[in-house]
């Protein structure tokens, strides 16, 4: 049985990059928001960002948040890992700056989203609980085969240690 997860990104970076991982068809995702949709809701400033993110976060297992060069430390992202963590689902990251984008361009590694963050009272890193998945190669092809075939392992492990770690 498919999970059902949520992706976290970089719209205006990786947009192209993500639905390409959306596309493997190996999970169900959250409906994706084009562009028109995106900057509807953009422009009804934070409330509106924060109830479509919450909106989108109920009844999934896991978010992935898909990693391009600069992902981490956005505001909404780090509101994205949070809500889910908080909320008990799984997170895991999986880098996709060796993706092509709509120019045919790679990008530069980003740095890991969950350095940003540390848990409980001996301030854990959380990156060194959620793992962050970086495809060993270069070419595009590769990188997305590469992603095709674990996505849903990664997804199943992200589960498991979450569940190590419930509130």
């Amino acid at each position: 049985m498919a999970r059902k997860v949520f992706f976290s990104f970089h719209y205006e970076k990786d947009n192209w990059r993500v639905s390409q991982v959306r596309n493997i068809g190996k999970i169900e995702e959250n409906e994706i928001l084009l562009d028109n949709k995106w900057e509807e809701v953009k422009k009804k400033g934070d409330v509106a960002i924060r109830n479509w993110i919450d909106t989108n976060l109920k009844n999934r297992s896991c978010t992935i948040v898909l990693v391009g060069e600069e992902t981490a430390n956005r505001k909404w992202i780090n509101y994205e890992i949070k809500e889910s963590w908080n909320n008990g689902k799984a997170v895991l990251g999986i880098y996709i700056h060796k993706l092509k984008d709509r120019w045919g361009n790679q990008s530069k590694k980003g740095m890991n989203p969950f350095d940003f963050f540390t848990m409980g009272e001996t301030k854990t890193k959380f990156s060194s609980i959620v793992k962050c998945y970086n495809p060993p190669f270069q070419r595009s092809t590769d990188v997305y085969n590469y992603i095709k075939k674990n996505i849903e392992e990664w997804v199943e492990e992200a589960i498991k240690i979450r569940n190590l770690y419930k509130l």
